[in-house]
């Protein structure tokens, strides 16, 4: 029996990519000497392609990294520019974390995953440490797995 998905369905991220992001996006961490992480990749359609919390995660960081992912995905881009818009537009983000059912989180560390013809193919959250610090693995990882990185902030 075939592994090749059906005609017609694309869903960006391949599992091998995802399985690259997450290792390189640990490694990173693992480099930096951070507090342990948890990594979400979603695919093209928001969906979950892989998932890892590292040994000594706290209970809420998988949520916490899929609605940085989710909040990537839902509005087109990278989570930085999320989180400038929770503050200067709060009813917006109100309107958006009803909308979202409260899934979509405003910091850094959600990243759009973007081809190299800046198709979206996808969105990883990293959650553990600092979000500032969450997102440099973020970015490591994507680039490991030769994408481009959308944090959300201008090239």
């Amino acid at each position: 029996m075939s592994n090749t998905a059906p005609a017609g369905f694309q869903h960006g991220i391949t599992a091998a990519a995802a399985r690259t992001i997450v290792d390189a996006t640990l490694a990173k961490g693992r480099e930096l000497g951070l507090a342990p992480l948890t990594v979400v990749v979603l695919d093209a359609g928001g969906h979950l392609k892989a998932a890892l919390r590292e040994d000594g995660c706290s209970l809420l960081r998988p949520d916490i990294a899929w609605g940085k992912a989710f909040g990537a995905m839902a509005l087109g881009f990278g989570s930085r520019e999320l989180a400038r818009r929770s503050t200067a537009m709060p009813g917006f983000m109100n309107a958006l974390s009803d909308l979202a059912g409260g899934r979509a989180v405003p910091v850094p560390g959600g990243v759009l995953v973007r081809g190299p013809d800046g198709a979206v193919l996808g969105a990883v959250g990293v959650s553990g440490d600092a979000s500032d610090k969450d997102e440099v693995c973020a970015v490591a990882g994507i680039q490991a797995a030769g994408l481009v990185p959308d944090t959300g902030d201008a090239a």
